[in-house]
């Protein structure tokens, strides 16, 4: 019997990846989670440099992959990701 299972917790809503998002990125670059927008973006609205995109990328993977098993942001991907929209839109497409 393996320690850590993993529980489908069913389909996981956009407003709840939306949370999930900014409640991640609020503690990494220690802001306000309620002054973050859907449409910041990471590098002009938010100052968040390449290191905060991967801590959050981690985050939502770990997060997600209680979720989802397996759940992975690919590094190509990782460039598309300009907005926070951008990131809830993709998480949401991968899970939803």
């Amino acid at each position: 019997m393996p320690a850590e299972t993993h529980i489908e917790q069913g389909p996981i809503s956009r407003d709840e990846v939306l949370t999930l998002v900014r409640d991640r990125l609020a503690d990494i670059l220690e802001i306000d989670a309620a002054g973050i927008k859907e449409g910041d973006s990471f590098k002009d609205d938010l100052d968040a440099d390449s290191l905060a995109l991967i801590e959050l990328v981690e985050a939502i993977e770990e997060e997600l992959g209680e979720r989802s098993v397996g759940f992975r942001i690919e590094d190509d991907d990782l460039e598309d990701l300009k907005t926070v929209r951008d990131a809830v839109d993709y998480v949401v497409g991968r899970v939803g």
